[in-house]
C-alpha cells in the first residue's frame, strides 16, 4: 500500500491523464518557456519522441521515487552525469522536475489540492538531493 505522499503523487498523475492524452506538448512548452536555452538541444526531435521517452522515463522514474526507489535514485545520478554530456547543466536538470509539477498543477487546476503540493514540494527537495550529488559515492548510506 503506497504511503500519503505517494498515493498523492499518483493521484495527481492519474487526473492528469484523464485530462490529457499527452502531457509532453505542455511540459516542453514550459520548459523552454522558461529555459529558452533548452530547445536548441531538440533540433533533431522533429517527431516529439525524444521529448516523449523522456517524459516518460521522468514519470516512471518519479513514481519509482515515490514509492519503493528500486532503481530511480541511481538512475538520476546517471542522467545528470550524461545530459552534462548534452551541454544539459545540472541546475537546468533538476528543474526539469519542477516543470513536470508545475504543468501538472495548471493542467489539474481546481482538483490540484494543497495536499498534493506539499507532497510534490516534499518530492522535488528530495530529488534534488541526487541531481545535486551525482557522486553514488557520495550518497551511499543515503
Amino acid at each position: 500500500m503506497p504511503d500519503h505522499r505517494e498515493a498523492l503523487i499518483i493521484e495527481s498523475l492519474e487526473i492528469a491523464a484523464n485530462l490529457c492524452a499527452d502531457m509532453t506538448p505542455l511540459v516542453y512548452a514550459r520548459l523552454f518557456r522558461e529555459h529558452p536555452d533548452m530547445e536548441p538541444l531538440f533540433w533533431r526531435d522533429k517527431n516529439h519522441q525524444v521529448k516523449g521517452e523522456m517524459l516518460s522515463r521522468v514519470i516512471s522514474a518519479i513514481l519509482d521515487f515515490a514509492g519503493e526507489r528500486l532503481y530511480a535514485a541511481t538512475m538520476i545520478q546517471c542522467e545528470v552525469v550524461t545530459h552534462e554530456g548534452y551541454d544539459v547543466p545540472p541546475d537546468v536538470f533538476a528543474v526539469f522536475f519542477g516543470v513536470v509539477r508545475s504543468t501538472l498543477r495548471d493542467l489539474l487546476a481546481g482538483e490540484w489540492t494543497p495536499a498534493m503540493d506539499e507532497a510534490w514540494a516534499s518530492l522535488l527537495i528530495d530529488l534534488d538531493f541526487y541531481v545535486t550529488h551525482p557522486d553514488q559515492s557520495q550518497t551511499i548510506l543515503a
